[in-house]
């Protein structure tokens, strides 16, 4: 068996961990949006396939016998090339969704908006001094926040200078609730804005909004690709494969 891992998510790299324990052959695809990513055991490629075509043509060529769709909950383009190019070589596919936030005790306290403009607007009418913890790959979306001290964390330097008013912190989780208490208490936010990515590895900053009584805005997921099988635990993934 050879199995193609989509992922760059923390979940990824326990699938392929799993596979390789296991002793099966195991490649791990990263997008290549982070200079300095986390590798994961066994064979790695980075970059893009070209499309689906590109997907599906890799696919056949490299005889894989499932692709394990592991990458983040809003990483939904990928997700549907994933599930297409599967259907168009033949080849299974199984999405590993790790378990949303909104089980939580508090989430049904949140301000829940799906789209990046209402969390914008509901965030600013909530706070002065926000914490935005959603990736840059969102933050065109509070470009507009030059009026305010806003606290921004990301894994990688941006690509241009932020308004004047802007903290940037550079940093990855996983993150302790002590830690994420100390920052919002340190910049003194007054509202976090973040995204359903789910999973452990970065909710202690809920922990800590809870804490303070700081309101959290979410952006929630997008609706979930058809047609793909979806686990939510390493060994429900690796059930499922053929």
């Amino acid at each position: 068996m050879r199995v193609l891992v989509l992922g760059g998510t923390a979940e990824a790299r326990e699938v392929a961990a799993a596979l390789d324990a296991d002793g099966i052959d195991v490649v791990s695809s990263l997008a290549g949006r982070v200079s300095r990513p986390r590798l994961p055991v066994g064979r790695v490629r980075i970059g893009g396939f070209g499309g689906v075509e590109g997907l599906a043509t890799y696919l056949a060529a490299e005889g894989l016998s499932a692709v394990v769709d592991a990458t983040h909950p809003f990483a939904t383009t990928m997700s549907g090339h994933a599930r297409e190019a599967g259907a168009r070589a033949g080849v299974p596919v199984v999405r590993f969704a790790r378990p949303g936030w909104g089980d939580r005790p508090d989430a049904a306290g949140w301000h829940w908006e799906t789209s990046l403009e209402a969390v914008c607007r509901t965030a600013g009418s909530l706070g002065q001094r926000p914490f935005i913890s959603s990736g840059r790959q969102t933050l065109p979306a509070f470009a507009g926040w030059t009026d305010r001290d806003v606290l921004v964390r990301v894994v990688e330097p941006l690509d241009e200078p932020p308004p004047a008013r802007w903290s940037v912190v550079e940093d990855r989780g996983p993150y302790a609730v002590a830690g994420e208490v100390a920052l919002l208490r340190r910049h003194r936010v007054d509202v976090l804005v973040t995204k359903d990515s789910g999973g452990s590895y970065t909710s202690a900053k809920l922990d800590a909004a809870a804490q303070l009584g700081v309101p959290v805005v979410v952006l929630a997921r997008p609706a979930a690709p058809q047609g793909a099988r979806e686990v939510t635990t390493v060994a429900a993934c690796l059930a499922a494969l053929p």
